[in-house]
């Protein structure tokens, strides 16, 4: 080998050298770029849903939602509004719990015996609400943990209907990824 193509094999090893380095620090800096996306996706999930994003997911209007939330029917988890400018922020399971309600309504139940309800399941029930079926023949509600249990969460009994919450719940999670398809944090449905 003469002098010369060493040299030449030699820049070809050092620009091929400078280059790996060059695409090691793009990388580098992409994973930086995606922590800092994912962390501030992260963030917005962890501080909770704010009152549009939840009077879209459950179909229900500000009005609804506000009213709710200052009658205490459901309470947002993750931050209640404190004052003028405030803004009361909805965790996951606030949303499904709101879901769960507006189906209630659409059944034809009243808003002061979903109350009802609503305490009592809170008061008596162990059971994580997602593995609960509401029952209802628009007057009543039952709740069933199993297919042997099934109370009457009013105290009395009637025909019922059901409104299985877990489905919900898993339609919501859908629903909040359409609405943050980049978001990492956001629920994510089961796989059936």
């Amino acid at each position: 080998m003469t002098l010369r193509e060493d040299d030449m094999a030699k820049s070809a090893e050092l620009a091929e050298l400078e280059e790996a380095e060059e695409a090691e620090e793009a990388e580098e800096a992409a994973e930086t770029e995606r922590t800092l996306q994912a962390d501030a996706e992260t963030e917005n999930a962890e501080t909770g849903y704010r009152a549009p994003q939840v009077c879209k997911l459950v179909d229900i209007t500000y009005r609804q939602l506000d009213y709710w939330a200052r009658t205490d029917l459901i309470i947002p988890s993750v931050s209640s509004a404190t004052g003028s400018g405030s803004q009361r922020l909805y965790s996951f399971g606030d949303i499904v719990q709101l879901k769960v309600v507006k189906s209630l309504l659409d059944a034809g139940l009243s808003l002061n015996k979903i109350r009802q309800a609503i305490k009592i399941l809170r008061e008596q029930l162990d059971a994580d609400l997602s593995d609960v079926t509401l029952l209802s023949d628009g007057n009543t509600i039952f709740a069933a943990k199993s297919p042997s249990e099934v109370v009457d969460v009013l105290r009395r009994g009637q025909g019922v209907f059901a409104i299985t919450v877990g489905p919900v719940q898993e339609k919501l999670a859908g629903q909040i990824h359409e609405l943050f398809p980049d978001d990492p944090a956001a629920p994510v449905a089961k796989a059936t």
